[in-house]
């Protein structure tokens, strides 16, 4: 019997069970892969915020990686939060060994409630390191904004940004639009080759994951062998469904995303 496809997402762990690993993982199963998990990084947070970030010692999550690596058939990588520059270089390292063949990289560096989640001088570690090991990044604009160092404040300054972050040393890059205004949110796609946008209606909802969940989602689509435009219009549409079904566990506003079988 062959071994079931895997994807394995290596990020944070998020203990409100909103984003990070939790969604990772509830976005593979929703897909159908098995999911893998190699643990970044613990947080302690809930619906209000992020309370403390215990970051384990490199040479555990290396092990996990080589554990992952020496007995599944990881068909795609999901990376998230990486907290500084010892765990990007760790990364690094194994996914060059390792060469998966797809690599979905979301540039996690602040949470929604504004805690730092990438220590500033890791930042250019992962432009040198990851970028280009990537299939695709997922950022949105505000980590666009970190990683080029200047303002995106519309569609025009958005389609440009995407020519700057190919030049970083990107393969692709699908700019997430959901932090510029209008009543539609707008995703752009840049291959290198050409140019993708996918469109939904703006809910009225503050959700916790999507990029998470998004990023997992292309992973997943991925590794059952989609091409990369339609694994990135697939996963939008998985996320919408999902941000249109969301809930409220905790006692903020922040809605979880209500993960479905796509």
């Amino acid at each position: 019997m062959a071994r079931a496809p895997s994807v394995l997402t290596i990020a944070g762990s998020d203990s409100g069970g909103g984003a990070g690993i939790q969604a990772d993982l509830k976005t593979f199963a929703a897909h159908g892969v098995h999911g893998l998990s190699a643990i970044a990084a613990l947080t302690a947070q809930n619906t209000r915020g992020v309370q403390a970030v215990h970051v384990p010692p490199v040479a555990f999550l290396k092990a996990q990686l080589d554990s992952a690596f020496a007995d599944f058939d990881v068909r795609a990588v999901k990376i998230g939060m990486l907290a500084n520059a010892k765990v990007v270089d760790t990364v690094a390292d194994a996914l060059e060994i390792h060469q998966p063949k797809h690599v979905v990289l979301d540039p996690v560096m602040v949470s929604s409630s504004g805690h730092t989640l990438l220590e500033t001088r890791a930042i250019r570690r992962l432009v040198d390191r990851l970028l280009p090991l990537a299939t695709v990044i997922t950022p949105n604009i505000d980590e666009a904004v970190l990683l080029l160092d200047h303002t995106i404040d519309s569609d025009e300054e958005a389609e440009a940004a995407l020519v700057e972050l190919l030049a970083l040393g990107a393969k692709a890059v699908l700019l997430k639009g959901g932090h510029l205004r209008g009543k539609t949110v707008i995703d752009r796609l840049d291959t290198g080759k050409a140019l993708y946008e996918f469109e939904h209606p703006r809910l009225k909802v503050s959700g916790h994951g999507t990029g998470c969940t998004l990023s997992s989602a292309i992973a997943a689509n991925l590794a059952l062998k989609k091409s990369l435009p339609d694994a990135c219009e697939a996963a939008g549409d998985y996320v919408f469904d999902a941000l249109k079904a969301a809930y409220k566990p905790g006692k903020a506003a922040l809605s979880v995303l209500r993960h479905i079988n796509a």
